[in-house]
């Protein structure tokens, strides 16, 4: 990729110039910041300029790739409507709906079996929003949960949200734990060991890991899965995560960039790419746990969609539409192959009381 150093000033996206000058003025003032601060600026900057979804833009997500993977969300919070008992008020909720594919999708589905629940939309992009409105007129949006309506059950959809949230990194140094930051060399930015010790945050079994060694962690997703378990417990329903992640804990940075489709140096031009971290889904189980409320899961993505009967749809969408079929089975095989996105992309399921075992979930 092409270093901001290789091109001229005139030549510089203003948005990247912006951005990248805010934070070199920033660290000169006040010293190195934090990569979570690095990364919370950088994606809230990235997804305000433009589009980032479809072949034209820089990623594609699972409702973009087929209809078919909204519709098995669908029909999930359908099976979890009827068994339930169909309450009359019920809400669907979608954290970072992106384009609104994804519940068009699976409120068309589920309107086939009576679910016709109020839909509420957490984004923060304006440019989303207004794109997320030719789609889902009838939504109303929020800044965040604490908005939605607090009587009747919550239907909570998460798709490749959590992913974007920023982390915080800390990392042994010879003289101990420190928090990773972002600091400017003259030439480009990179993360270094900071000075602030850190010890007191790593857990005991990891204190007295190699030089080197880095942990890594979301508060905001943490944050966002105890509120979510929280409303569950006052007011029942269930919530979906689904994204990618691992289900064990580990060690390492996992923070990377995606544009135009391609893996790029996340301190390369902040703001101009998608910035992402693996989920941690041992926590998410963790935070259920701390919330008393049931956790189904994770469980890969391709079981998931399979157990719920995807392959049988697309079988059925190629027989009525023959033109597509080859197209249909390519869109099928990248959302369940565990070569593509069936293993690494897991979901998980918080269950509030009374409510009932979530299918694709075994048991």
């Amino acid at each position: 990729m092409t270093s901001p150093d290789d091109i001229g000033p005139d030549e510089r996206e203003p948005e990247d110039a912006g951005l990248e000058a805010i934070f070199r003025r920033l660290i000169g003032a006040t010293g190195p910041i934090s990569v979570a601060h690095y990364m919370a600026e950088a994606n809230a900057h990235y997804y305000n300029r433009a589009d980032p979804l479809g072949a034209a833009g820089d990623f594609i997500t699972a409702p973009e790739i087929s209809q078919m993977f909204g519709e098995m969300v669908g029909l999930w919070l359908a099976d979890q409507w009827q068994r339930a008992g169909k309450p009359a008020l019920c809400h669907y909720v979608e954290f970072g709906p992106g384009r609104g594919t994804l519940a068009s999708d699976a409120l068309r589905a589920g309107e086939q079996f009576g679910f016709r629940p109020k839909v509420h939309l957490i984004e923060g992009s304006s440019r989303l929003r207004q794109m997320q409105k030719m789609l889902i007129p009838q939504a109303t949006w929020h800044d965040g949960l604490d908005s939605v309506p607090r009587e009747g059950p919550l239907l909570i959809v998460a798709n490749e949200f959590l992913d974007a949230l920023p982390v915080r990194q800390v990392v042994r140094a010879e003289q101990g734990w420190r928090e990773r930051v972002v600091v400017h060399n003259g030439e480009r930015f990179m993360a270094v060991a900071g000075a602030r010790p850190m010890d007191t945050a790593v857990p005991a079994a990891m204190a007295e890991s190699e030089v080197g060694t880095i942990l890594e962690s979301c508060p905001a997703a943490s944050g966002m899965a105890f509120e979510i378990a929280t409303r569950l417990k006052a007011q029942s329903g269930a919530a979906l995560f689904i994204d990618y992640g691992y289900s064990a804990p580990q060690t390492g940075s996992t923070l990377q960039a995606v544009r135009a489709h391609q893996k790029v140096d996340p301190f390369v031009d902040p703001g101009l790419a998608d910035l992402t971290a693996l989920v941690d889904f041992a926590q998410l189980k963790q935070i259920a746990l701390a919330g008393d409320v049931d956790c189904l899961g994770p469980v890969g993505q391709g079981d998931w969609l399979m157990a719920l009967g995807i392959a049988e749809r697309a079988a059925t969408l190629a027989r009525t539409q023959p033109s597509q079929a080859q197209a249909l089975m390519t869109a099928l095989d990248r959302l369940v192959s565990p070569d593509q996105m069936g293993t690494l992309f897991k979901v998980l399921a918080y269950r509030g009381p009374g409510w009932p075992q979530g299918e694709g979930f075994g048991g």
